[in-house]
């Protein structure tokens, strides 16, 4: 089972998550992927991604978080002791969202969401100052990634998988490209067909 974690002000209408359902579906896998829609609180938003996580054993799953969503991919995955892939994965939010407090628009929807200043305590509460077995972690970086600094990322996940992309962007608008190395080490080999 794949878990997409999307990102702060983000949705599962992500151009991501929607590709990666959409090439799931093409192998027949689509019912091995989940993403919800994360709320605004932190506290909230790994509860529903640990209810998510919940449908499948540890070795058989596999989180990918993108920015905010890798924050808490590397918290979940260091709980349950399954494999996360971290898309630009934010690396302090607390402090980094600080200028987004208040009501804040959802991209891909019509929707807001309230950043409250407790959110900033709960992300705190989250902080994963190491990760235990680098081994399960597969990390994309963008040197483009105007928002959070590619050489935090790589330094926070020193000794895990990482593939630093020279240029692209935040969002990694080129993601496609690297869609299938992402989906390998979930464990979804190409041509597989569930």
């Amino acid at each position: 089972m794949i878990l997409y974690l999307h990102g702060f002000r983000s949705s599962p209408a992500s151009r991501k998550a929607m590709y990666l359902r959409a090439r799931l579906r093409e192998r027949g896998l689509e019912a091995d992927y989940v993403c919800p829609q994360l709320p605004a609180s932190p506290r909230a938003a790994v509860e529903v991604a640990l209810a998510a996580a919940q449908l499948a054993p540890p070795q058989q799953l596999a989180i990918i978080g993108s920015s905010l969503g890798g924050y808490y991919a590397t918290w979940l995955a260091e709980q349950l002791g399954c494999r996360a892939v971290l898309l630009n994965p934010a690396i302090t939010p607390y402090e980094d969202l600080r200028a987004y407090l208040g009501e804040q628009p959802v991209y891909f929807s019509s929707a807001t969401i309230e950043m409250r200043p407790e959110y900033l305590d709960e992300l705190r509460a989250l902080d994963t100052p190491r990760i235990t077995r680098p081994e399960r972690y597969f990390l994309l970086a963008a040197t483009g990634d105007r928002l959070i600094d590619w050489r935090t990322m790589v330094a926070k996940y020193a000794g895990c998988r990482q593939r630093v992309i020279e240029g692209s962007d935040h969002e990694l608008s080129d993601f496609a490209r690297y869609a299938d190395e992402v989906l390998a080490f979930c464990g979804v080999h190409q041509g597989e067909q569930g």
